[in-house]
């Protein structure tokens, strides 16, 4: 069994890396010189301010900007067009842009293939032939090895641009229909297609207006589905606060779908999951009212009468099913367990004080998924994948042997499998696809990928550095094996710090092109993330949240006293929580970096959580109507609270989308006219608001592309770099 929808949706909810694509690489230098101190001057669209003032606690804070939360007024999209404007014909001016799209390029052009699965008669696999803007979904028979590959659902034909994108593809018991969800423009609010998948054609109308959610089938009458009710005001930005989960039965309207959790007052909850034992006798329901934590309810399937029964009835822990035997449920819980563990209970009496350790824990975060009727324990040692099989009685079997040290994705997959694959990567290493048997432990290379970038050529090393409080943080360092630590080096530093969410070593196509036109890229493990568990994510979240930003301000401290870089020639990036990351640390420390890159940033923190689902992010970060203590600590550090007039803050080119339903743009809007308005000095303050896109998913490889020439080409040129 599969992790509950929840459970995934939930752990890359505030999630954007650099890219998901994979690729490639031939050496070129950056020619840097000395930093300039420009003197150009920008002419930034001048942005209204009001008076509107809020009253926390007794203290008026003002929120001039206010007006451009209004994501459907005429005001803001002006506002939105002349800001566009200014910065395209800035980037538009920066002399090797040409060089850089030719090295994204060459970069992403490469087959990409993903690992194989079984549904019914058929195998299918994913698979890009290059330069597509989305993955093609692929099928063969499955006692046809040999057989060619036909197109089972194409993706790129789903809009001319290549922005509606496929997720969550789902198939029934038997594997004769299938279900998955559409996303235009990158919008969270998907619909769900239903396709027979002989004649590869819809059996009936689409579901719409569906957000957050997994698709999981019982046999092949129906499946659950969670959303929220279409919200009053913008459906890009207003809040909504009432998940619900809902069962289709095939061949009846959506309008007669049944409430099956979340429908009452009394079981109001932000994020809602269903999923469905293998053997379709059981139906598991995670609730929860933030990102970390979770209720967790059982239902016999097998007894149509029968009610729900409490697994767990609080959210302190997160726990989910990882599959069944009979009655017996395995549980994969950090319950009592800040590393995670897994447990076994009978069906029939599910409660903790009837668990018993299966995989007790251990002093390295567990991840495990099940195939074959055995459970891999998929382990992260210092952020890198170690990987041990065993029985469903708990018996180690083997621990694998890996091609390298990396990370490790897959060893998913059903029951009866005697086959499992799995997917490997590092920052330099393309993701390479193996197989394994179940039975002898041997495995055996499935897919390799033939890229342009010669791994080499570079080095990616790991190092520990101490932060503020004495607090010991990995980072990996990648770069090309001759540069001279001379100081000199364009750097990018890269971090998260939030939601549990771990940043493993994965290859990207456009960090290979950063690393090809000469730079180097570090990935600091900041707390706030899960690489060392509850405790150390706790160690980041709400009054404790200052910890993130030392981390990562440590972590630009060792790179320039180790030489690697000079803040002349250091930038920061991050994305969603860590576009706040970026935006705090830039604010906090302006003097240590030349170039700031805020992606998509949660930048507003006394109003974050009155947008769409932001809510449900105060595990993470408490709210300004929490308590006075927390409204002065949020208030100290949220970006837009914080930029100083006559303070010289790094060139910035902040990133955002249109469509982003998730972090919704005004965060980013507000930051970019504060900055604006208050910037002392000559560097340039820039926002890009892509259009008909969202948070991250699904964007079309051509905007990628975009994206990072404009990003890349800010972040060069700010550093004084002549040509390439």
């Amino acid at each position: 069994m599969k992790k509950l929808a929840l459970a995934s949706a939930l752990s890359a909810l505030l999630l954007v890396t650099a890219c998901d694509q994979k690729t490639s690489q031939t050496e070129t230098a950056a020619t840097p010189t000395a930093q300039p101190e420009s003197s150009v001057t920008f002419n930034y669209p001048v942005t209204q301010k009001t008076d509107v003032v809020d009253t926390y606690f007794g203290e008026q804070v003002a929120d001039p900007y206010r007006w451009l939360e209004d994501d459907r007024s005429e005001e803001t999209a002006q506002w939105v067009k002349a800001q566009n404007d200014v910065t395209h014909s800035y980037l538009a001016k920066i002399p090797y842009r040409e060089k850089i799209t030719k090295t994204l390029s060459n970069l992403i052009n490469y087959e990409k293939v993903g690992t194989p699965f079984k549904e019914g008669k058929y195998v299918y696999i994913y698979k890009n032939d290059g330069l597509q803007n989305q993955y093609v979904l692929y099928r063969r028979d499955a006692d046809q090895e040999q057989q060619e590959l036909e197109v089972f659902i194409d993706p790129n034909t789903f809009s001319e641009d290549g922005t509606t994108s496929m997720s969550a593809v789902s198939f029934s018991s038997d594997g004769s229909i299938v279900a998955y969800q559409t996303s235009k423009g990158g919008s969270d609010w998907r619909e769900i297609i239903i396709l027979d998948v002989e004649t590869k054609q819809p059996i009936e109308e689409p579901l719409k207006d569906v957000k957050f959610s997994g698709i999981s089938w019982v046999d092949n009458d129906g499946f659950y589905y969670s959303s929220y009710d279409k919200p009053d005001g913008s459906e890009l930005s207003a809040k909504t606060d009432q998940h619900k989960l809902y069962y289709h039965k095939l061949g009846t309207s959506q309008s007669e779908d049944l409430q099956i959790f979340g429908h009452t007052a009394e079981q109001k909850h932000r994020y809602i999951g269903a999923s469905v034992s293998e053997d379709n006798k059981y139906l598991f329901i995670s609730a929860a009212v933030s990102t970390s934590g979770n209720k967790l309810y059982l239902k016999d399937l097998s007894q149509p009468d029968s009610s729900l029964v409490t697994i767990l009835d609080n959210t302190d822990s997160d726990t989910y099913p990882l599959l069944t035997s009979d009655d017996t449920l395995y549980l994969v819980t950090n319950l009592d367990a800040p590393n995670t563990k897994i447990v076994t209970v009978n069906a029939s009496n599910p409660t903790p004080d009837q668990w018993k350790d299966l995989i007790p824990e251990t002093e390295n975060v567990l991840n495990p998924s099940t195939v074959g009727k055995t459970i891999f324990a998929s382990y992260m040692v210092d952020a890198i994948s170690q990987v041990k099989q065993y029985s469903l009685s708990g018996e180690m079997l083997r621990e694998i042997e890996l091609p390298g040290i990396g990370s490790v994705d897959g060893f998913d997959g059903k029951a009866d499998d005697t086959v499992a694959y799995f997917d490997f990567t590092n920052y330099k290493t393309p993701s390479t696809n193996y197989s394994f048997d179940l039975a002898t432990g041997e495995s055996k290379l499935f897919h390799e990928p033939q890229t342009a970038f010669n791994p080499e050529l570079y080095v990616s090393k790991q190092v520990f550095y101490s932060s503020k409080d004495g607090a010991k943080v990995p980072m990996i360092i990648t770069h090309h094996k001759d540069i001279q630590l001379n100081g000199s080096n364009p750097t990018l530093l890269y971090g998260y710090g939030g939601f549990n969410i771990s940043l493993t070593p994965n290859y990207s196509s456009t960090v290979a092109a950063w690393l090809e036109l000469g730079g180097v890229y570090a990935v600091a493990n900041i707390r706030g993330g899960g690489e060392y568990g509850k405790e150390w994510h706790d160690a980041g979240t709400q009054l404790k949240k200052q910890n993130v930003f030392d981390d990562f301000i440590a972590a630009a401290e060792y790179l320039i006293d180790t030489k690697y870089t000079s803040r002349n020639y250091l930038a920061l990036r991050g994305g969603s929580n860590g576009g706040l990351l970026v935006g705090a640390v830039m604010t906090q420390r302006p003097d240590l970096f030349q170039v700031a890159l805020p992606a998509v940033g949660v930048l507003d923190m006394l109003r974050y959580h009155t947008f769409t689902a932001g809510a449900g992010w105060a595990y993470d970060y408490g709210t300004s109507e929490q308590s006075k203590e927390m409204f002065d600590y949020l208030k100290g550090y949220s970006p837009v609270h914080n930029v100083k007039k006559g303070t010289r803050y790094p060139a910035t080119l902040i990133t955002t989308a249109d469509h982003d339903d998730r972090v919704v743009p005004a965060h980013s809007f507000k930051f970019a006219a504060e900055l604006q308005s208050k910037q002392t000095g000559n560097n340039p303050t820039m926002i890009r608001i892509e259009s008909n896109a969202g948070h991250g998913a699904g964007t079309p490889t051509a905007k990628i592309i975009e994206q990072f020439t404009d990003i890349y080409g800010f972040t060069l040129y700010n550093m004084g770099i002549e040509s390439l």
